[in-house]
């Protein structure tokens, strides 16, 4: 069992990985409209996460490769039960990541304007359809006597599926923004405060909605009611915090307390259900009440293979991710060659000075 629930934390933290460095991709991404003024601002919010964007997505690649590798019986039920989402997902994740990279091949203003609608679609669509299978998850799925489930209408439009939906798109919409006050410089960096701070209040306030939406009312498939409550308390915490601290010009830490909120719904699915990861909804007399990590998981021998090259994968992943990070960890500033402005402390660009929230002043000569 010990080697089932190392898994199972595997499993949680490369989903929980993506939704904390995907998540500030799809914010970025849907916002980039809103926010950017004129082409310079447009390629500035792209340019910020150049470094990062496909780097990120090694996280859904590594989530799909334990999930295949190590619960196979999860999968199995899983991915047909939930296919008309998953379906959403892809084709919005294959469309926005194209639209950023063919983004600068465009030749013309309508080219250009195509791309960007579809990389809003590729931000907004995976941001509500994750939300949407944290809610169906928490809610609890029509399981059958052999475990398989087919989404209806009455899962879609339970008050908690939709209302998670909202929560999460928010959530990473704040994330996004506040990345890009971290990231960006000048009236981009301002406007994304102003835009973050809204949204952190937003994203708070729909987190308490879902909860007060019946996280924890009749048939829930929370099996853990205690631990359920405390996670997504600290959901509309971790964003509020992350509100005062962008207002006091600390958006490293804002980050910090945004990404601790975008990484909670997976600990809260995972540590609400325990030992199920798929749990039904009002099961009734002869209906299974869930799948548990022990149906779920591999054999021993398979895990214990896989444990050899998960012991050598992990630390990779995890150390290009914090490199990544220390290379390009300056702001973004395309009025300057190379775009990526010193870090924290250096001094600006062509020796400019910092401004008090930590941006870049640029003063050229001619």
């Amino acid at each position: 069992m010990a080697l089932q629930i190392t898994w199972l934390a595997l499993l949680g933290l490369m989903l929980g990985g993506y939704f904390v460095l995907g998540g500030y991709d799809y914010g970025v991404q849907a916002l980039r409209p809103f926010l950017a003024r004129g082409e310079e601002d447009r390629g500035a919010a792209l340019g910020a996460l150049g470094p990062f964007f496909l780097g990120n997505e090694v996280w859904l690649v590594a989530f799909a490769g334990v999930l295949f590798g190590a619960f196979p019986h999860l999968e199995a039920r899983l991915l047909p039960g939930m296919y008309p989402l998953v379906a959403v997902l892809l084709v919005a994740l294959v469309l926005g990541n194209a639209a950023v990279q063919l983004r600068g091949r465009a030749r013309t203003a309508a080219g250009r304007r195509r791309a960007d609608a579809l990389i809003t679609l590729g931000g907004v669509g995976p941001a509500v359809v994750w939300g949407l299978l944290v809610g169906l998850l928490l809610r609890g799925l029509p399981l059958r006597a052999d475990g398989s489930f087919r989404l209806g209408a009455a899962e879609l439009l339970d008050p908690l599926v939709p209302l998670c939906g909202v929560a999460v798109a928010l959530l990473f919409l704040a994330h996004g923004a506040v990345f890009l006050a971290l990231r960006s410089t000048d009236g981009l960096a301002v406007r994304a405060g102003s835009a973050a701070r809204s949204l952190l209040g937003w994203a708070a306030g729909a987190a308490l909605l879902a909860l007060g939406a019946g996280l924890l009312g009749p048939g829930r498939a929370v099996a853990n009611p205690g631990t359920a409550v405390a996670l997504a308390l600290l959901v509309p915490v971790a964003l509020l915090v992350a509100r005062r601290l962008l207002g006091g010009g600390r958006p490293g830490r804002a980050f910090a307390a945004t990404a601790l909120a975008a990484l909670l719904p997976v600990v809260l699915v995972g540590a609400g259900q325990y030992p199920y990861v798929l749990a039904a909804h009002r099961h009734g007399p002869g209906a299974p009440a869930g799948l548990t990590v022990g149906r779920a998981a591999a054999d021993t021998g398979t895990l214990e293979l896989l444990l050899a090259v998960g012991v050598l994968l992990v630390p990779v992943v995890l150390g290009y991710q914090a490199w990544s990070w220390w290379a390009f960890r300056g702001r973004v500033d395309p009025r300057v060659p190379g775009w990526f402005a010193p870090g924290p402390g250096a001094p600006g660009p062509r020796g400019g000075s910092r401004r008090p929230d930590g941006s870049e002043r640029v003063s050229r000569s001619r």
